[in-house]
């Protein structure tokens, strides 16, 4: 059983930066790790993935360019840098971890999730 916590949000001024942590209690060295967000009304989309041993990175195209995800296997977490922040890009922001080496934008390939951490941009 792996469980996640999130890290990190908070609010920030457009154009600032934000770095999310995503940490867990079990091992994940050999999982895929994602972020997703949820803004206010809107259903839950996919932000950005990285596979079992961060070879392999893959971002919606609103935040490509501006977030970077990686991770630390040595440390069980998963990173996400978010700047250029936009208004938009105000959110819960979800950790979620599969149970192979792959990752995905599909949300339902994700078996662990943590319990999500507000992002909040202002103007």
């Amino acid at each position: 059983q792996v469980q996640l916590v999130e890290y990190g949000g908070g609010l920030v001024q457009a154009g600032g930066s934000l770095r999310l942590s995503c940490a867990a209690s079990g091992r994940i060295s050999n999982s895929g790790m994602g972020w997703f967000r949820q803004a206010p009304g809107k259903e839950r989309e996919f932000v950005a993935s990285i596979n079992y041993d961060g070879r392999l990175t893959d971002y919606t195209d609103s935040v490509k360019g501006r977030f970077t995800i990686s991770r630390d296997n040595t440390k069980s977490t998963v990173y996400l840098q978010m700047s250029s922040l936009k208004q938009e890009d105000t959110a819960i922001y979800f950790c979620a971890a599969t149970r192979y080496g792959a990752a995905t934008r599909y949300d339902g390939h994700y078996a662990y999730w943590g319990q999500g951490t507000q992002v909040t941009v202002s103007s």
